[in-house]
This record gives structure tokens, sequence and C-alpha cells, in this order.
């Protein structure tokens, strides 16, 4: 071969690179549908088993939290805490499960493995179920939002808000406002990402600005408990009649809806550098998120006692007794709703998703299409803001989405499809297991109507 031909060779070789190279830079975040699933791109390699770990645990440990020391008003501190364990144990059983039947159908979304299972009724009945509980946390979390920023009166008496508590009541202190502001300022930009795990870094800061709520709680009760100025609450329910029995039930929604991520584990799986390390991410994050929930659902009832709201974050407007009172009460608010602003896109991520699938399941991905993600994002943010104005208790509204959807995403629809068993590989103790999960479920439906 002579020397201008392979000069020419090594010319088509380099420009066929550079043709490649243009396609590639055009690739969308995320990638193609398969069959409606999400899977990979090309240029991204993969996420870490910390950032992972991060997305899923910020997907668990959203409003729940503020909710858990309310329930420990009703059950008390010995039977609150062991079912708060109890939940999770349940949650990583059931997420498990969900992961050997999707592997085995070759799954890559919940939505798949409910169709590998039930077909397109059961991928649309889930769809619809992501839609219910993720638009109704989301509008738990504006709620709090509102709570903690302008003040609130859902228990018959008012609470001031941060604001208020700084400028007195204005026309900009107002809840509406409020909300407004922060819709259009925090929560838009974030539900712009089209990878969940472009998130990390935030979700990383969500779980510290949690943390920090936690460690000022603990610090102020232990404070309190050593000059003597409360006591030890109750560790077991006050059942004193018929009625106060039945309340018992209401709380299973909140704890349910506190652990439910079923819907976003497929998505951070996908996306993970070795995908064989899910189950240690989800193991690793209830394990975080559990300690979590009993330390703040301890030292939360342990400070407020019978006086803790539903909202325990609107008990932070009371004279705590302590030097600086006012001044902690202050960062514990203000960190929790930094850290709600922060888990915001990653519950709507998965929302966007499934309304997309739902809508347009035959239309080109959602990623490259930007009119249509557009649309669909100012659509549901429009709809979570409505919401957060008409709903006036994050108590309400956990009983609607605990009783309804986050019960069938936590535990209805995994113990369905291993009793379906479509691939013949539920063992006795797969069956036994699901017929004892379809029980929460039972008692969700019955306490969301109490």
């Amino acid at each position: 071969m002579t020397i201008k031909a392979v000069s020419e060779k090594k010319k088509t070789k380099n420009s066929s690179r550079k043709k490649e190279q243009v396609v590639n830079e055009k690739a969308p975040l995320l990638p193609k549908k398969i069959a409606g699933d999400y899977g990979r791109t090309e240029e991204f390699t993969g996420a870490s088993f910390t950032g992972s770990v991060f997305n899923l645990s910020t997907t668990i440990i959203g409003a729940g939290i503020m909710a858990l020391p309310a329930t420990m008003k009703v059950l008390g501190l010995g039977l609150g805490i062991t079912i708060i364990v109890f939940v999770a144990v349940l949650t990583e059983a059931s997420i498990e499960m969900l992961l050997r039947f999707s592997r085995v159908g070759g799954s890559i979304s919940y939505g798949g493995v409910m169709g590998d299972a039930f077909g397109n009724v059961g991928r649309t009945l889930l769809q619809i179920c992501v839609l219910i509980n993720n638009i109704g946390i989301l509008i738990v979390y504006m709620i709090i939002m509102g709570d903690v920023l302008s003040g609130t009166s859902s228990s018959g008496v008012h609470h001031a808000g941060v604001l208020e508590g700084w400028f007195g009541e204005q026309w900009w202190t107002g809840r509406t406002f409020i909300l407004l502001v922060t819709t259009v300022a925090v929560f838009a930009p974030l539900a712009c990402f089209k990878r969940i795990d472009s998130l990390r870094f935030t979700s990383a800061l969500a779980v510290a600005l949690a943390v920090v709520f936690l460690v000022i709680t603990a610090g102020i009760t232990v404070i309190k408990l050593l000059n003597g100025s409360i006591s030890m609450p109750r560790l077991l329910p006050d059942v004193t009649d018929i009625n106060s029995a039945w309340k018992l039930f209401t709380v299973v929604p909140v704890l349910v809806t506190a652990y439910v991520c079923h819907y976003n584990v497929h998505t951070i799986g996908n996306e993970l550098d070795d995908p064989s390390l899910i189950q240690p991410v989800v193991q690793t994050s209830l394990a975080l998120c559990s300690t979590i929930y009993i330390m703040t659902s301890f030292f939360g009832f342990l400070l407020f006692s019978d006086s803790t709201l539903d909202d325990v974050l609107a008990n932070f407007d009371t004279n705590l007794g302590i030097p600086y009172g006012s001044l902690l009460n202050d960062v514990v608010r203000v960190s929790y709703a930094l850290h709600l602003m922060l888990v915001f896109p990653i519950i709507f991520y998965p929302l966007r998703l499934n309304l997309d699938d739902l809508l347009f399941p035959s239309a080109r991905p959602l990623v490259s299409d930007n009119r249509r993600f557009t649309l669909i994002s100012i659509g549901l943010i429009s709809l979570i803001f409505l919401g957060a104005n008409c709903i006036p208790s994050i108590w309400d509204a956990f009983q609607f989405t605990g009783a309804t959807a986050a019960v069938c995403l936590g535990f209805i629809f995994p113990a369905a499809i291993a009793l379906r068993d479509p691939h013949g590989i539920a063992t006795k103790k797969d069956k036994l297991l699901a017929v004892f999960m379809i029980g929460p479920g039972g008692i969700c439906k019955f306490g969301g109507h109490i």
C-alpha cells in the first residue's frame, strides 16, 4: 500500500470518528424508550453507590418525618418505634421481591414488572397510583413550607411562620404569595433536571439538612430533660373508649407513606455503575432513614408530648424555655424547609415520567421533546400549587395518599406480583409474605376512612 493510500485511509477514519462524536453529543440525557422503559445512554458511565444511597434516602425521608412525632402521640413511644422498625423491614422485603421478579422478567421499571405480570392494565394502574401518591406527597411538601414560612391555623390555634415572626403580618408573608414565590424560584428550576443522578448533590444536602433538624431537636430535648422541664412520655397508647381504639388505625397510612420509595428504585438501579448493587443501596438507605425516623419521633414527642401537632415543625413557634430558643426555633424550621425544597425534584422526577408514559405511550422520549417536557412540568407544578392552597393539613393529605396509592405501591402491588408469579419463581415463603403484606393494605384503607 502506498504512503498516499495510507494517508487517505487515516483521513477517512478520522472523519468517521468526528461524525460519531457529533451524533453522540446530540444524544439525550435520558435514554430512549424501549417498550416504555428507560435505560442508559452511552455518555453516562453510571452513578456511584453513595450518590444512589442519597437519592433513594431523599425519596424516603421527605415529609413523613414531620408527621411521625404525631403518630407517637397516638401510639405511644414504645409501640410507635416498634411499628416504625416493622414497616422498614416489610418495605425492604417488598422491594427485594420486586427486584427479583424484575430480573427474571427482564423488566427495568416498576411499570415494566407490573406489565409483565398483569399486562397493560397492571402497568396503567401502577402509573395512576404513582400519580396519586407523588402529587399527594408534593402537596404535603408545599403545605409544610407554607406552615413553616407563613404559619398555620389548621389546629384551631394560629402558629406563626418564620417570616410572619420576623416581619409581622404583611401581604407578602401570606401563604399563597410565599408558596408562589417558592414554586417559581425554587421548585420549577429544580424540576428541570433530565437525569435523576444529576440530583445526587442536592440529595446529599437534603439528607444533611434533615440531620441538622434532628441534632438540634435532640439537643433541645436533652437540655430540657436535664433541667427537669419535661418528663418521659407514654410508652403505650392511651385507649379509653372505642373512639380512641379506632384512632390507632389512622396512623398506619402515615407510617406506610413515610417509607414508600418503590417507584424510584428501578430508575436509581438502572443508573448505577454496577446495577447489582441496588439491593445494598436499598438496605443502606432504609437503615439510614429508619434511624433518623426513630430519633426524630423519640425526641419530637418527648419535647412536645401531647401538644405535638400533625406537623411537628409548627410546634417550633413557642417559647422553648432555653437560651437562644427563638434562634433555634428559626434554624430548625428554615433548615427543614430547605430540605423539602431539595427533596421536591426527586419525587417530581418519576411523577413526570409516569404521566408522560400514561398519556403518550407511543410518543418519542420525553427528554427529546422540550415542548412536551415543559408543558407537563408546568401542568403538574400548577396542580400541586393549587392543592397546597386548598388542603388545610398534612394529616389529611397523608390519610388520603397513605390509604390509597401509597399502600398499593409499597405492599399490595409487590404482593400481587408474587401471588401471580408469572415466571414460576415464587417460593412458599414469598407467597406467605405476600399474603401478609396485603394486611397493611386493608388496615390503611380502614384507617384512612376513620
